[in-house]
């Protein structure tokens, strides 16, 4: 029996410690595990070995500052991944291995305003079918991660009161499809996994403190701190959509007037060009057509960047965060809605705050959100199941 601080106690804290390293990163050197993990070169030159060795992880030749080294990731084998993203119009689903590679992705339209259970009947349908076509044995999922468009309460599962999908208040998305698919689920609402797939994958990478930025048919930021999502005690950190700009402005679905929301969501922002563009004019649309020199979806875009930037400048005085990440369709308008945005925050923000602050485009587009489902998936997941000889067996009904 291993007692606290024996030897061999000792030696299963460092295996955890080294492969807990090399998943959260995807690959790392030897070198970087042992300044991650605060090893010496050589217990982690032994570790590797030993986890090499037993079929955990797989080693092969790369180079670090022009010199040779060897790049350590999980095996390919170690266990699969799912991440599911709901959108407001979209269900979108993504595979990955415990190496950070994509190995299936496909994406569907979707009216997320039917209901739960049609929509949750559809993921189901979706990762089946996507596993099937892989080629991967169920037997191998170590968990999903499941991303709502609206403010979750990460500890029930519940999702909170929200006019942008009616429908699924009050519902438990997670529980509904760990039940329908007899696997772990974990859930987190769409700004935060978009947040954990641009630091992991994207635009993010190498940044400590972060924020995300999702305008889409609402407006959420998901916030990184130290290196972790934060999500407040209720789930609602972040929701950045709800900051306000003008007390007699229009009223927002929370209730409130002149919510930053109000000046840059879709489903406000659109209306503005029915006029010159129809009523089926889309955001994607209004960016091409700004990009083209339309001067009305230009001047539209430009007010919106400056909205924005009033919210982030607010971001800047209370978190300093280093970098800010714009995510959604807008963000393809390149510095149509940067510029604004970085003079608003110039102008709003603390100048020491705003000298130290990036504002980029997200490197991931759509796929940043259903990314960040796969991210964490392997940030909840624990370790000790990697270093068993076999992963439980999961998902049955996936076998149907």
């Amino acid at each position: 029996m291993e007692t606290p601080g024996s030897q061999s106690s000792l030696h299963r804290a460092n295996l955890e410690r080294v492969v807990r390293a090399v998943r959260m990163a995807g690959s790392l050197t030897q070198a970087e595990i042992a300044r991650s993990t605060g090893l010496s070169a050589a217990t982690v030159s032994n570790i590797v070995r030993e986890l090499k060795d037993g079929g955990t992880v797989e080693v092969t030749p790369t180079s670090s500052g022009g010199r040779r080294a060897r790049s350590v990731s999980l095996s390919g084998d170690a266990g699969i991944v799912v991440g599911v993203d709901f959108g407001h119009t979209h269900l979108r689903v993504a595979i990955g291995n415990l190496a950070h590679q994509v190995l299936a992705e496909e994406a569907e339209p979707l009216d997320v305003d039917a209901s739960a259970a049609q929509g949750l009947a559809r993921a189901e349908h979706l990762v089946t079918s996507l596993v099937k076509a892989a080629g991967i044995s169920p037997r191998k999922i170590v968990g999903v991660g499941l991303g709502v468009p609206g403010p979750i309460d990460v500890e029930s599962g519940v999702l909170g009161s929200t006019a942008i999908l009616p429908g699924w208040a009050g519902t438990n998305p997670r529980d509904d499809l760990a039940a329908r698919l007899d696997v772990p689920v974990h859930v987190d609402n769409d700004a935060n996994l978009g947040a954990l797939g641009e630091l992991v994958w994207g635009a993010g990478r190498g940044a400590r403190d972060l924020a995300y930025i999702k305008v889409a048919s609402g407006v959420g930021a998901g916030l990184v701190i130290n290196g972790e999502i934060y999500r407040g005690p209720g789930g609602t950190a972040g929701e950045i959509g709800h900051i306000t700009l003008d007390e007699s402005g229009p009223v927002c679905r929370c209730g409130n007037r002149g919510c930053l929301e109000t000046f840059t969501a879709a489903r406000y922002v659109l209306p503005l060009l029915h006029s010159a563009h129809g009523t089926d004019l889309t955001v994607t649309r209004m960016v091409r057509l700004a990009q083209e020199g339309d001067p009305g979806c230009r001047r539209v875009i430009s007010d919106v960047g400056r909205h924005i930037g009033s919210g982030v400048a607010n971001l800047c005085n209370l978190l300093n965060p280093s970098r800010v990440v714009l995510g959604g369709d807008l963000a393809d308008s390149g510095e149509l809605v940067l510029a604004p945005i970085r003079e608003s925050v110039s102008r709003y923000a603390i100048p020491s705050a705003a000298r130290q602050l990036e504002v980029v485009p997200g490197a991931l587009g759509g796929r940043a959100e259903v990314l960040g489902a796969l991210a964490l998936v392997l940030s909840e997941m624990g370790d000790s199941s990697l270093l068993d000889e076999t992963l439980p067996a999961h998902a049955p009904l996936l076998n149907r």
